[in-house]
Parts: C-alpha cells; sequence; structure tokens
C-alpha cells in the first residue's frame, strides 16, 4: 500500500487522506504511468459485494474516494466518486490491463454517494446509488486473474494538494449478487 497521509480506522468508518499528485492510473497515450495513491486492500476467496458510502472533501480536478480491485501496477479496477474538470462530482469507472480506460457514468449532486463492486464468478460489476438503497449500473467485466485480485479502498488527488476521503455504511456480503442490471 502506497501511504496515506492520514488513515483512520474507525469502528463504523475508514478515513484516507491522499497526498497531492496521487494517482493510480496508466494512460493510454504512452505518457507517464502514476501508481502512488494509497490504498487499504484484502483478498477475499469467493463471490462477494463490498459497498460503502463515500465522501469527498473535493479540491482539485480528479479528486476521489474510489473503491477499487487489485491485482497487479498493471491488472486493477477502480469504481470512483471524482470531482470533474467542470467542477462536478460525478461517478467514474477505470479499467487497467496494461493501460486504462476511463469511462464517466453520471454526475451527482453532493459530496457523497455509494459505491459497490460485485464479484460474479470470473467477472466484476460496478454499481453506484445516490440514496443508498436504488443502484444504478455502471459497468460489467472481467479482470485476470479474477480469484487473485484484492478488494478495498482508494484515495486519490492526481491534480491538487490531497484529498480526504472518509467511507461509512461499509458493508461487505460473502453472497452473488443475483441481478446484475437492477443492482439487486
Amino acid at each position: 500500500m502506497d501511504q496515506p497521509l492520514d488513515l483512520a480506522r474507525l469502528p463504523a468508518s475508514l478515513s484516507l487522506t491522499a497526498g497531492a499528485r496521487t494517482d493510480l492510473f496508466v494512460d493510454p497515450e504512452g505518457g507517464p504511468a502514476a501508481l502512488n495513491a494509497p490504498r487499504v486492500i484484502a483478498r477475499p476467496d469467493r463471490d462477494y459485494q463490498l459497498s460503502a458510502r463515500v465522501t469527498v472533501d473535493f479540491a482539485a480536478t480528479f479528486d476521489a474516494g474510489v473503491l477499487v480491485l487489485y491485482a497487479d501496477d498493471g491488472a486493477w479496477a477502480k469504481l470512483c466518486f471524482e470531482f470533474s474538470p467542470q467542477r462536478e462530482p460525478m461517478v467514474v469507472s477505470v479499467v487497467t490491463r496494461g493501460v486504462s480506460d476511463d469511462a464517466n457514468a453520471f454526475p451527482v449532486a453532493g459530496r457523497r454517494v455509494w459505491l459497490r463492486v460485485s464479484r460474479l464468478g470470473a467477472a466484476h460489476a460496478f454499481h453506484a446509488s445516490t440514496d443508498g438503497a436504488r443502484w444504478q449500473f455502471v459497468r460489467h467485466f472481467a479482470l485476470e486473474p479474477a480469484d487473485g485480485l484484492a478488494v478495498g479502498f482508494l484515495a486519490q488527488s492526481p491534480e491538487g494538494s490531497g484529498c480526504a476521503v472518509t467511507f461509512d455504511e461499509i458493508a461487505y456480503r460473502p453472497e452473488r449478487l443475483t441481478d446484475l442490471r437492477s443492482g439487486i
């Protein structure tokens, strides 16, 4: 794990503070890779759902709180609550297989959103929610090795001087998501 400026594990939440110029991104145009975002990850051994309410102290473009899947520096995925260049919070996803892609999902009013990553055998799914009850489908993808991926939390501030993120209402369920599209 790259070290956060601050890490607090409380009974019902996790707070991470990313330092300046921290990110997890491999530029598809060949620019330098950024692999220094602080993260806290663990390796589950079966299908699961991990969700959290993510609150971000947005200041600079691309500041974000993230749920991350991680195998190594060339194979990972992240579901982000990120500050866009238009200065609005947005749900964004990135999948890296050697190089990163980058896909915007939808804007969010406010500084918090619920994010969820689910493992479905050899595939994974990303969902997001503005109320913690109704989930919107963001992405379904495969990333190798599915059984070797760690999952967890990340904070980033690629263009800024740092970013504080709080993850609360954290829920880990060792069960398979039953309906991919509705997120139930």
